[in-house]
């Protein structure tokens, strides 16, 4: 098979093209990504001698550009990554969210329809629920949880994954959504909180928190939902929602004080800061459908989850100085702009 990954050189669609790659050696994977200020290649840069991989440079958006690849590769699944994913940045900026999320997704789903793609796979988020209250511990996301949007980036994931559904009822497109909780693992871009607080308290910086650090999230450890997507497209029932959680539910608070003692790093460098408007409460997904259905559980507990990603972090300091800094940027200008990027 032929498979596009778009977003492939973001943190979970670079986790996803390592992942499939090296159990697929029969299947062609191609990474298509425009490379925003989160697309590093250098998350996939093991790869680029691999001979089922290839890296497209390109944007979900751009209509003529995508008909054309699809109408040159003949792709057999397409899995959506791409997307602008950061909360606060969608909170300064709504545009750009709607552009790619909603638009980028339009696009790709014309080109599905038009090219006869046997299966369309949308990457969503629990997000898209909106929350639960606190005092609530009884309660989770299921598939049937009506969609109650809290930011313009859930609100955007929404807006795509309802287009999903109607051009499977309305014109039979083989499609799956998957809903996951936060991940965390190896690659992913400094900005969210847990390679934010590694790198912060392993140079001795203060550790903003949001509020009083009490909203809840259920942690994923990222190789557990590549193996849970791989899952969905081929024995996934067409038409279908899947929630993907990781049975790991923690205060912000907790994870950052889980860092700290990890690091031997002293619980004064927190600092509190002000909330973020319309910030979610609780996450907590309930995977059951998954269990069931495709035999899915996930592998690691937030334990040993997060003594990988620690570690993974602390021997892989090069990459993410080189993102905090934006040297990242020179890779894929030296590599890729005048080898391997097709426009």
């Amino acid at each position: 098979m032929k498979i596009l990954v778009t977003g492939g050189a973001g943190f979970i669609g670079g986790n996803f093209l390592h992942y499939m790659v090296q159990n697929y050696p029969q299947d062609q994977m191609v990474n298509l990504d425009l490379l925003t200020y989160a697309g590093n290649l250098e998350t996939v840069k093991s790869l680029e001698d691999k001979p089922n991989y290839r890296f497209v440079h390109g944007d979900i958006a751009d209509r003529d550009f995508i008909m054309k690849l699809f109408e040159k590769e003949k792709f057999d699944i397409v899995v959506n990554f791409a997307a602008e994913s950061h909360v606060d940045r969608s909170v300064i900026n709504p545009e750009i969210f709607i552009q790619t999320n909603v638009l980028g997704t339009q696009v790709l789903l014309d080109a599905s329809k038009t090219y006869g793609i046997k299966r369309y796979h949308q990457v969503s988020t629990d997000e898209v629920y909106g929350d639960l209250p606190l005092n609530r511990t009884d309660l989770f996301f299921t598939e049937e949880t009506p969609i109650h949007t809290s930011s313009p980036y859930s609100a955007s994931k929404a807006g795509a994954d309802l287009l999903v559904l109607a051009y499977y009822r309305t014109f039979k497109l083989p499609v799956t959504i998957s809903r996951c909780s936060n991940n965390y693992g190896p690659y992913q871009f400094p900005e969210k909180l847990i390679p934010l607080i590694i790198i912060r308290a392993l140079e001795n910086q203060r550790l903003p928190i949001y509020g009083k650090g009490e909203n809840v999230r259920d942690w994923l450890y990222v190789t557990d939902h590549c193996r849970a997507i791989d899952l969905i497209i081929r024995k996934g029932k067409e038409g279908e929602v899947y929630n993907i959680g990781g049975h790991n539910e923690k205060t912000n608070l907790e994870v950052v004080k889980m860092v700290l003692k990890i690091l031997e790093k002293p619980e004064s460098l927190i600092r509190y800061v002000t909330d973020r408007p319309g910030h979610d409460l609780r996450y907590a997904i309930d995977p059951t459908k998954m269990e069931r259905e495709l035999g899915w559980k996930p592998e690691y507990t937030f334990d040993t989850g997060m003594d990988k990603t620690i570690k993974w972090y602390l021997s892989n300091k090069e990459w993410w100085q080189r993102v905090m800094n934006g040297e990242y940027r020179n890779y894929i200008k030296n590599m890729y702009d005048k080898r391997l990027i097709e426009r």
